[in-house]
């Protein structure tokens, strides 16, 4: 059994993606919890109906659609936590800076509480009505938590098969398989493989078969046969689940070269003219693609160049809160990268250290500093000499007020947060700036006017043009299209976080209360914090106490009482009194340092101690793998392990303070009134590997005027995050909008000849789209129900039948029928059996006389668990006395197949027929034949031309068909038609399993 259900994303303009999987024993798959750049609540509402009844939940890519709500949910949902969550490195870790970028960047992360939410609150403690335009935010998440939730995910491998574990509240998952494989649209991008009982499912969500400059295409070719084949893991499964977006999208001639040619020469038209270039992209995914290219190309023109070459007099910045984290861990992911990055790095080691050596053979004299500078100081592939990266608002300011050419990739695409945004306001009334979309949004009647976001408004005005176009000439002499925008009115609104006072607070308290009421019992998720040190202190002072207080039956039951009171009063979050407390209060309430024990007994007269218990079985004390991860396996946040919850231990009680550390906190987190001043100086700057640091603002000894007036600015640290309760206040902005438009494709998406050519290749047997809009998807089914050849157990019209476009919240049933029957067979048949083995894989086939073969209990039993071997005995016995004596004496029967008898033999053997097993691949029929002397090549698609003489095409439904002829071509070595034909016959037959029954 298995039933579909997109959450998110299916049908729909919007790019939020959400899967449910529902296979056989009621397992629950959760793929991607994706959000759109609008973060509204109430589309996490079917989300959260689903939660309590999750096994796993598998991550594909690190961008907002795919993970953009993952934080909300581990903070907001209790039970989210409990349930593994599985994902590949790259996407755990681009994941973390990408929310901790989204949440400082933009109020409406945090989740506008809704107006019924409110209401329900006020009116349950009967207070005044609330003002319905009222936008109260959630707590958001801090840095430390986020890093905290994502260190909960498992990370997992290309290609290795992993049995996952399920949650605590979920049903078994009956040996279910999950393997990861390379997706090629974002780094660690995943087409997650599913394989439980019969049911073999792909899950495939924006990927990219195009080989690009840092990532590789998706792993669904298998190199080894030339590439014109499906690897076999991922071909034939009973189900697809792939995404449509882009199905009308036509590629671009010349791949990949002509696309980054086209962005470089787009931006040095513009930049010739003194101009300014935004591209807005996201945060952590595409960046890395469009950062490396226009680095490299700098670092090409500024090597090569002329004096008058644009490039050499623009500057390019790379704008973006949490990017210095996102490039340092682009650094230390070189392996999961195409591997032209790892060729590229070992050439610049290779170089270093041939400089090195020939630095020491030579004469420290005919060598001056800067040549051993130099020598040492290559640049990696994310070592930026030219791309300065931006982190502040500030710095953003600096860069956009100075004169001259830049280009600024800046986050997000959407234009709905981020820098890009703030940038595109500051540009926009210039008739020599340019925008640069990378993403397209497609048919734009798909797309719902609230749902607009300002990206897709200037979109619209590309796809319309109509103010005119300016057309640039390019290096290869085609023109470049920039559409003007006329002076129209770019409406925009600005979201800020304002802090709550008065009757809000009051409100925001009321809500909190409500919830936590909703809420009880206390959320599982976060037993370790309300399971309180005064519980264990109670725990464990009952067993140390002295013999003689343990026989007083008053002191026993007072300590019960006090225990009993102080969990009733966690559960009910209430404060708790001294009198409760006694004296616990030490340890339980900040700032009490003092207790009298005069007329005090038992626990009472004394300091509390807990003493922390080990964790031990019969084999030792239990070990913890975290302990023993290397360094590039930890999950760490600026030095501190989020596994041991590293950040919160600096403010524990009972921890040791630094010397003059008053231990006084702000609200910010702050220690006193110079912390800022001491963040400042012990911040650590944002370095690439050449020593370049960014709080300096010199980048390989280059110096930015433009930024002079920060670096001694007190203002210039970290933007922070306003903490306590807030709301939000958005506001109206327009600016006349003058400068010019573009569009460049680097979305890194599959477009319509990348489905319509692999889609037939894996040979699903159910096909879903999820994913894209309602006329993309539409048009991709249709291909695909003229394409797909139908099963040979289904009609006709089965590939009719086999391709389902759910809508959001649509359950498709895509089981298929499968029946598995078990047989015995007899000695004497197999030891007739003839076996033959192709590709590691043992085939034979039989024929037998089908009978019934009485099996004796004890036999049936031993075959099965020693539990059910004891349960079928117990149920035997009970029949056996309450049937009558005739009736007990039925024996259980078997299918059993048996020899032929002689008669039945002589009859069967005429009819039988051989047959051909196996996959004959034409890549590797033309190795065997060239190792054989012949020679052979392909002519067209799928067809083979051995020694100018034999054809061999493989068709569609792997159908062989080897053809002969008579004339061979000039260009071949002249052989008989007759020794050629036979061998390639013999060849065929050799890589086939010929068998045959009788």
């Amino acid at each position: 059994m298995f039933n579909f259900t997109p959450l998110l994303g299916a049908q729909s303009s919007s790019a939020a993606s959400q899967s449910l999987l529902e296979l056989d024993g009621g397992v629950k798959v959760l793929v991607d919890v994706g959000w759109d750049e609008h973060f509204t609540v109430d589309k996490l509402k079917a989300l959260e109906r689903h939660i309590p009844s999750l096994s796993i939940i598998l991550l594909t890519h690190a961008t907002t659609s795919h993970l953009g709500a993952f934080a909300h949910c581990c903070k907001n949902f209790p039970l989210f936590t409990q349930i593994p969550i599985y994902a590949t490195t790259p996407v755990i870790s681009l994941g973390r800076t990408l929310l901790q970028d989204v949440y400082s960047s933009t109020p409406l992360a945090s989740s506008i509480i809704s107006a019924d939410s409110l209401a329900d609150s006020s009116f349950a403690s009967g207070s005044d009505p609330v003002d319905p335009t009222l936008q109260l935010l959630l707590a958001p998440p801090t840095t430390e938590d986020i890093a905290s939730y994502f260190a909960l995910i498992h990370p997992l491998k290309y290609s290795q098969p992993h049995e996952p574990l399920p949650s605590s509240f979920s049903p078994p998952l009956n040996g279910l398989k999950i393997t990861a494989y390379n997706a090629g649209h974002t780094l660690g991008g995943t087409i997650w493989h599913l394989q439980h009982g019969m049911e073999s499912i792909v899950y495939a969500v924006d990927w990219n078969q195009v080989r690009e400059n840092v990532l590789s295409g998706a792993a669904w070719l298998d190199a080894s046969g030339g590439g014109a084949e499906v690897i076999e893991q991922l071909r034939k499964p009973t189900a697809l689940i792939c995404s449509s977006r882009g199905a009308g999208k036509d590629s671009l001639t010349g791949g990949r070269r002509r696309r980054d040619d086209l962005l470089l020469d787009t931006i040095r038209a513009t930049i010739a003219k003194g101009g300014t270039v935004l591209i807005p992209t996201d945060t952590s995914a595409r960046v890395l693609e469009l950062a490396y290219l226009l680095e490299h190309a700098w670092r090409k023109e500024h090597t090569d160049g002329s004096d008058e070459n644009p490039f050499k007099s623009a500057r390019l910045y790379l704008a973006s809160k949490n990017v210095g984290a996102t490039m340092r861990y682009a650094r230390s992911m070189l392996e999961w990268m195409d591997e032209n990055m790892v060729k590229e790095l070992e050439a610049i080691e290779a170089a270093a250290t041939t400089s090195i050596k020939q630095h020491k053979r030579n004469d420290s004299k005919q060598m001056g500093k800067g040549d051993t500078k130099s020598a040492g100081n290559a640049a990696g592939p994310f070592d930026f000499k030219h791309l300065r990266l931006l982190e502040r608002k500030k710095q953003v300011d600096a860069i956009v007020a100075a004169k001259g050419a830049r280009v600024i990739l800046a986050s997000d695409s959407s234009l709905e947060w981020g820098f890009s945004k703030e940038i595109l306001h500051q540009i926009a009334n210039d008739t020599s700036n340019l925008i640069i979309l990378t993403e397209s949004y497609g048919n734009l009647d798909d797309i719902d006017e609230d749902q607009k976001s300002l990206g897709a408004l200037l979109w619209s005005w590309y796809q319309e043009r109509r103010d005119g176009v300016a057309l640039e000439l390019g290096a290869d002499g085609q023109n470049l299209e920039q559409v003007h925008t006329g002076g129209r009115q770019l409406q925009t609104h600005t979201a800020e976080r304002v802090a709550l006072q008065g009757k809000e607070l009051l409100v925001y308290q009321q809500y909190l209360a409500t919830q936590r009421r909703l809420q009880n019992p206390m959320p599982l998720g976060n037993s370790s914090s309300l399971e309180t040190s005064a519980d264990a202190v109670d725990e464990t002072s009952s067993t140390s106490s002295s013999s003689s207080e343990e026989s007083d039956p008053e002191r026993q039951g007072k300590a019960l009482n006090t225990s009993a009171a102080v969990a009733n009063l966690n559960r009910n979050k209430t404060g708790l009194t001294k009198e409760t407390l006694g004296v616990n209060v030490l340890l339980r309430q900040p700032g009490v340092y003092d207790y009298d024990v005069r007329g005090k007994k038992g626990r009472e007269q004394m300091f509390p101690f807990v003493s922390k218990r080990r964790r031990a079985d019969d084999f030792g004390e239990l070990i913890r793998p975290d302990e023993y991860l290397r360094a590039e396996e930890r999950d760490e946040v600026d030095g501190h392990d989020m596994r041991d919850d590293g950040f919160n231990k600096k403010g524990r009680l009972g921890q040791k303070r630094k010397w003059g550390d008053t231990g006084l906190q702000s609200i910010n987190g702050s220690n006193g009134p110079g912390s800022a001043s001491k963040r400042r100086q012990q911040r650590p700057n944002i370095t690439d590997s050449n020593g370049t640091a960014n709080g300096d603002l010199l980048q390989n000894g280059l110096h930015d005027p433009d930024l002079d007036d920060l670096s001694d600015d007190p203002g210039s640290e970290p933007d922070e995050v306003m903490n306590g309760p807030s709301k939000v206040v958005t506001r109206p902005q327009s600016v006349e909008a003058h400068l010019k438009i573009a569009f460049v494709d680097f979305a890194g998406l599959h477009d319509q000849r990348s489905l319509s050519m692999l889609i037939p290749l894996i040979q699903p047997r159910k096909l879903i789209l999820v994913s894209g809009t309602v006329s993309e998807t539409a048009v991709l089914a249709n291909e695909c129900r003229q394409k797909l050849v139908p099963a040979p157990s289904e009609s006709a019209d089965g590939a009719q039948n086999s391709v389902f476009t759910p809508s959001n919240g649509q359950m498709v049933d895509a089981s298929v029928d499968t029946n598995a029957w078990t047989v015995k067979l007899s000695n004497a048949l197999v030891k007739r059996l003839r076996w033959q083995n192709v590709r590691g894989l043992g085939i034979v086939t039989l024929m037998g006389h089908l009978g019934a073969m009485p099996v004796d209990d004890q036999e049936y039993a031993d075959n099965s668990s020693k539990k059910r071997q004891k349960l079928l005995k117990e149920e035997i016995q009970e029949d056996d006395a309450q049937k009558p004596p005739a009736e007990a004496k039925l024996q259980r029967t078997a299918p059993m197949l048996d020899v032929l008898p002689a008669s039945m033999a002589a009859a069967t053997r005429s009819v039988a027929q051989p047959l051909h097993v196996g996959d004959l691949r034409l890549a590797d029929l033309r190795k065997i034949l060239q190792s054989a002397g012949h020679t052979a090549d392909f002519r067209g698609e799928g067809t083979l031309l051995i020694d100018g003489l034999v054809a061999v095409r493989k068709s569609a439904t792997g159908r062989i068909e080897v053809e002969g002829g008579g004339l061979g071509l000039p260009e071949y070595p002249v052989r008989s038609p007759e020794s050629s034909f036979y061998a390639v016959k013999r060849r065929i037959y050799e890589g086939l399993a010929v068998i045959a029954g009788g």
